[in-house]
């Protein structure tokens, strides 16, 4: 183990004195946090108290291009509303088969052994176009225009009953489906479950481990006609509570087309919701552009983008960024309205990524499937330039004997980390100065001082965490 050098330790401390650290020159929030042994990432300002010199960036996906064409006879231009569940160590991808919007509504499933590679597998359920060799798993109803499936994680879920859905319309409501292998489903009754709402796009739904709940997030309209969110919950997915609006601060009015609100699968108790944001009326190309690019006539005059949001439970959405988090790509196929739908859920696809994927080319006949990828916990970090910055989390008792991070320095960058009370106080054994300096790029990265890895001692007692970076980002942190 290498302890702090003493220059980059009266460095900090240079930093600390100037940039106002050194003491709490304003309150603290004092509430505690029960952290126990949760993996937290910056996606809000939830155990941040205080920034000085460092602030929370949102990373942009990098293109991974396209995993899956929209190509078979039942599937076509209009496909959507995506879904992707990994699952007993296979990818599922349950998607609207759609040829023309007055043709009859599939929904179709692909699947992967990598979430790169796909394959569309003849499953011979339904006969479409004269052939059972189809990957079509549901054929009719108003469930097809929306189908959006999860792997239930509730302990109590029954053995034939590991998979659930929702689907369907204002009419219908929104009908409930289980399954026992992902593939076979039937419906839980024929009534609608939850009936107040639109209903005309994704609406999703998972069980929740941190409130013990099934929860639902789906579409409506507000009152001045702008697509928005409400929110419902349930204990056994048959009886769901009175919708709640979900409200989204002070920012201004956006249309949300979907939300795709789903638990982070490495921090479950923060859902994170990578919906589309549509622009009405907002025309890229000209009529003639669109039909070189053979939209469809009633599909050009609009259009949407990735955007990133995330809950904690509750009916507030945090909006910590308003920027765009996948901007509609080069070449004015990427501009064509309700294209750049991201699909439900984020799953993970090597050691060290995860992907989105995005809906791209709706209404071309080049539609497909994109695929971005993320490090691991990398949609945001708490970042600092080459001249440093420091972090300083609200009280929080944890469980657990070593302290893990995500992090990556540049070759001159460094992180320090420090231990303190509640107060304020650096703890002896835990301070800056003898911190380990942290150099690199690593997922999982237990921190010492002293060469001391063991903090169970401060277990179950309020204490902050003051990190220092320069030229660095700190993706995540849990105590193990």
């Amino acid at each position: 183990m290498v302890k702090i050098k003493l220059l980059s330790y009266f460095f900090i401390c240079l930093f600390l004195a100037f940039s106002g650290c050194t003491g709490f020159d304003k309150p603290y929030r004092d509430e505690l946090v029960q952290l126990g042994s949760n993996r937290e990432i910056f996606v809000d300002n939830y155990l941040i108290d205080k920034l000085e010199g460092a602030h929370i960036v949102m990373h942009q996906p990098r293109d991974e291009g396209i995993v899956m064409y929209f190509d078979k006879p039942w599937e076509g231009i209009f496909c959507g509303y995506c879904t992707i569940i990994r699952s007993a160590g296979v990818y599922r991808a349950y998607y609207r088969g759609l040829t023309d919007i007055s043709s009859p509504e599939y929904t179709c499933y692909a699947e992967s052994t990598d979430g790169i590679h796909w394959e569309k597998p003849d499953l011979g359920l339904f006969e479409i176009n004269g052939t059972i060799k189809n990957n079509v798993i549901l054929n009719s109803g108003p469930a097809t225009h929306n189908f959006s499936p999860f792997f239930d994680t509730n302990p109590d879920a029954k053995p034939d009953q590991i998979y659930k859905a929702l689907g369907g319309n204002a009419k219908s409501g929104l009908i409930p489906y289980v399954s026992a292998d992902g593939i076979h489903w039937n419906k839980l009754q024929d009534d609608g479950v939850i009936k107040k709402g639109a209903f005309d796009s994704q609406n999703v739904s998972f069980w929740s481990e941190s409130e013990r709940l099934y929860v639902c997030y789906f579409r409506i309209f507000t009152e001045k006609k702008i697509r928005s969110v409400s929110r419902t919950t349930s204990r056994d997915f048959i009886n769901w509570s009175e919708p709640v609006q979900m409200t989204l601060g002070d920012t201004p009015d956006e249309h949300l087309y979907t939300q795709q609100t789903s638990p982070y699968f490495r921090a479950p108790q923060i859902y994170i919701a990578i919906g589309a944001r549509f622009m009405p009326d907002r025309q890229v190309l000209t009529k003639e552009q669109a039909i070189k690019l053979k939209v469809d006539p009633g599909y050009f005059k609009d259009v949407s983008d990735a955007i990133f949001m995330t809950t904690r439970g509750g009916n507030v959405y945090n909006r910590t960024f308003m920027e765009s988090f996948i901007r509609p790509g080069i070449g004015l196929n990427n501009w064509i309205s309700r294209t750049n739908y991201p699909a439900l859920n984020v799953v993970q696809t090597g050691p060290a990524e995860m992907s989105v994927y995005v809906n791209q080319d709706y209404t071309q006949p080049t539609a497909h499937l994109h695929r971005y990828s993320l490090r691991l916990d990398g949609f945001t970090s708490i970042s600092a330039s080459y001249s440093g910055g420091t972090a300083i989390t609200r009280s929080l008792i944890f469980s657990g004997k070593n302290l893990e991070i995500n992090y990556s320095t540049s070759a001159a960058g460094e992180i320090g980390i420090e231990i303190l009370d509640s107060n304020g106080k650096p703890l002896q054994g835990f301070t800056m100065e003898e911190s380990q300096i942290l150099i690199g790029n690593e997922i999982e990265r237990i921190v010492s001082w002293n060469e001391n890895e063991d903090v169970s001692e401060l277990s179950a007692k309020p204490v902050r965490l003051r990190f220092y970076l320069k030229d660095a980002d700190l993706y995540s942190f849990r105590f193990k």
